[in-house]
């Protein structure tokens, strides 16, 4: 039985989905719960959920050794608790990283005066994201570069027809590109290190600036923003396939 505690539109749309599969959701507090399931990521600070409210005030409702579902869930409050994590699950990850850039075209299409095949972009990481971003800009035609530290990476990207771009040329090579889509969670050129006038549009994914410009469009958490749907059958699917229900 699950319990959940998610405000977004996503958790709802899990809901009804997890519903649909068998699972019985019911909308509040109960001593035959088994699950308590949370937004992904689950906290807007130590211990307080998305959309408001304390941990501690769910768990202590629900039956003592609840299993918790949701995202970054390593917190001093759910020492003992069992817990499903889905931002540590591979599959669920990989699969968020997709949609994720799915929904980054739908945010950059307005903020450029062509298309995006037109313009030349740049990808900042070859992680997840980067990798899924990529394959979805060459397939609408554009050129795509991806900055990477590691010169095996560099070297594959060549291999697999994309430009590469050590990321220490990073900052003398921005002015090059229509769009830059950041996805390295660190910085990397800081605002003194800009061109003299930035001609990009920069879209900013990662969690923490990569590039420090106050221009950037900030673009995280798109999943839950301009997919909701899709978010909460990935969410939905993963806990259908790691609790072992077909």
């Amino acid at each position: 039985m699950i319990v959940p505690a998610g405000s977004t539109a996503a958790c709802r749309h899990a809901q009804r989905i997890l519903a649909e599969q068998g699972f019985t959701v019911v909308d509040h507090p109960t001593p035959e719960a088994t699950h308590l399931l949370l937004d992904v990521p689950s906290f807007e600070a130590p211990g307080r959920l998305r959309g408001g409210g304390e941990l501690s005030r769910w768990l202590e409702m629900l039956p003592p050794g609840i299993t918790v579902i949701g995202g970054n869930l390593d917190c001093s409050e759910l020492a003992g608790y069992p817990v499903v994590d889905l931002l540590r699950d591979a599959q669920y990850v990989a699969q968020n990283a997709a949609i994720t850039a799915h929904c980054a075209l739908e945010v950059a299409a307005p903020l450029v005066e062509t298309t995006l095949a037109d313009g030349p972009s740049l990808i900042v990481g070859w992680g997840r994201i980067g990798k899924c971003l990529a394959q979805l800009l060459r397939g609408l035609g554009a050129e795509v570069t991806v900055a990477a530290r590691k010169e095996s990476d560099r070297s594959m990207l060549q291999a697999l027809g994309y430009g590469a771009l050590d990321t220490n040329d990073l900052r003398q090579r921005l002015n090059d590109f229509a769009i830059v889509w950041n996805t390295v969670p660190q910085l990397l050129v800081s605002r003194d290190q800009l061109p003299p006038a930035p001609r990009f549009v920069l879209v900013e994914l990662a969690s923490r600036s990569g590039i420090d410009w106050e221009q950037a469009i900030s673009a995280r958490g798109l999943p839950g923003k301009y997919a909701p749907a899709s978010s909460g059958k990935l969410i939905a699917q993963s806990i259908v396939r790691i609790l072992g229900r077909d």
